[in-house]
Order: structure tokens, then sequence, then C-alpha cells
């Protein structure tokens, strides 16, 4: 059934919606409701704005043309990108703890797996400085998001006031410069905090990973909650070949890894160590 009647727009009919929600998912793994039809409306009815389309049948023939170009608008417009400078803030003391007892071994890596515009990856940069003592800590980090958009922001580093408004003024002071300017308003991530990232654009349900480890921890926060449980299963599992053996892997408030207890075993409120079982998966440290 057509939905203009409802004084849309745009014709969008329900075999439609099953369409978009079944191209999502082949490509990102991510699992849209019912609930999610008034969602995928408005953020694709952009796109056809943009191309100067009438129906959404016009805009699935420009996805099923396998247009590279408007693939990744598609991703773009349809994933979520909600963060936030020190988001679930227990988790980066638990962070700081476990590589305090392993930076003896030298070198170390970490991976943020959803990094979205940034205040993920330079919250976990910041920890690093704070616990080194130092500006340039012998830590990489590689950060990583489906969504390219996002990730370009993430790599400039350039943040409005309001996304920083809760951060300590010492924090403030140490690790951003204030905008002048045509930046005014603005602030921008210190260099030696950048110099610590690489962004790449990752697909998680991609067959390989551009993610070189062994990893010491990861971070993949509100991301699983939007594949359905054996997709999530299969993206733990390929988890394992890039973590140490003794990493910990960081979820999200509300994210459960209780169907995959045979590959993470819960260790703190949502952080996960490799399970005894699945230790071989995984890279042995030195």
């Amino acid at each position: 059934m057509a939905l203009e009647a409802t004084g849309r727009e745009f014709l969008f009919t329900e075999k439609e919606f099953h369409r978009i929600r079944s191209l999502i998912y082949e490509h990102a793994g991510i699992n849209l409701s019912d609930a999610k039809k008034d969602m995928v409306y408005s953020r694709l009815g952009r796109r056809l704005r943009t191309h100067n389309l009438k129906t959404f049948a016009e805009y699935l023939k420009i996805l099923e043309a396998n247009d590279e170009v408007e693939w990744e608008a598609f991703v773009n417009s349809l994933t979520t990108n909600l963060t936030s400078f020190f988001r679930e803030a227990h988790h980066f003391p638990i962070l700081a703890e476990h590589i305090r007892k392993i930076k003896h071994r030298g070198a170390i890596k970490l991976w943020c797996s959803a990094a979205s515009t940034g205040e993920e990856p330079y919250t976990m940069a910041m920890t690093m400085m704070d616990l080194f003592g130092s500006l340039t800590p012998p830590v990489h980090i590689l950060a990583t998001d489906l969504d390219t958009n996002v990730l370009k922001k993430a790599e400039a580093g350039v943040y409005p006031l309001e996304r920083v408004a809760k951060l300590a003024p010492e924090l403030l002071k140490r690790f951003f410069l204030k905008g002048t300017g045509h930046n005014e308003g603005h602030v921008l991530v210190r260099k030696e905090l950048r110099d610590m990232i690489t962004f790449r654009q990752l697909n998680l349900l991609d067959e390989k990973w551009p993610a070189r480890g062994p990893f010491d921890a990861v971070f993949c926060r509100n991301v699983m909650i939007y594949f359905d449980k054996p997709t999530q299963y299969k993206i733990l599992k390929k988890f394992l070949p890039t973590m140490r053996s003794d990493a910990l892997l960081f979820a999200g408030h509300s994210e459960s890894f209780q169907n995959a207890a045979d590959l993470f075993t819960i260790r703190n409120k949502t952080v996960y160590h490799v399970a005894e079982k699945s230790r071989h998966l995984a890279v042995n440290p030195p």
C-alpha cells in the first residue's frame, strides 16, 4: 500500500521499505525494525531530492545498478552516529589500568571499531596520554567506521564548543585549541592526539578487515545493537585473531554478548575478555 495518502512528498510502499531493509542488512548487517520506517523515509528522502526523483522505486533502481557513490551515501544516511567525549566514562579507568599492567611489553595498539565523529578514539588517546604522562605515549589507535562522512569530521578534529561543554576546563586547556576567526565557536583537537590515531573506513561485515593487530583492547560500543544475534556472533569471532589473548573488549551500555560466551567472558560492567576456550584463536602476548 502506498503511503502518499498521509501527505508525504514521495510514494513509499511497504515493498520498497522491505527492499531497503534487505539491502542495508546484506551490505552492513544493520537490522532495521518496522519502527524505523519513518526514519528511513526521512533520511533517504534527502537523497531523492538530491537526484530530483519522484519515487523510492526510482531510487532503488540507482542502488540496484550498483552506483558506488550512491551506495556510500545510502549507507551513510542509514547509520546512526550518537557519541560524545568520555561517553560511558567508567570504561576509561578500566582501559588505563589494563594498559598500565601490560605497558612493559612495548608499543600498545588499540582499536576503536565504531569511531563515528571521533570523540571516542580521542578520549582513548587522552586516557593514554594521562597514563603515560606524555603527549607522545607509545600507543597507536586505529579508528574505523562504516560512515565515510563522520570519519572526515573525526580526522579533522574540529568540534563546536557545545560538544566539549561538559569537559573539565583542565582537559580543554590541555587537549584542545580554541578557534579564532572563521573557526570561532569551535575547538581543534591537539595535533599530538590526532597523530596517535589512524582513521579508516571499515565495514564490520567485510570478509577481510584492514585492521592489523594484535590489539591490546578493542572498543566496539553501541554498534552491535544494530545487528541480529547471528551477525553479532560472526563479528565477535572475527575480532579474536586481531586481539591478544589477554586483551579487553568494551561493549555499549545496552549490549550483552551472552550469546557468544564461548568467545568472550564478562569481566566487568560491559567489559569482556577472551574466553578460555577461545584463547587459541587470539594472539598470545610475548
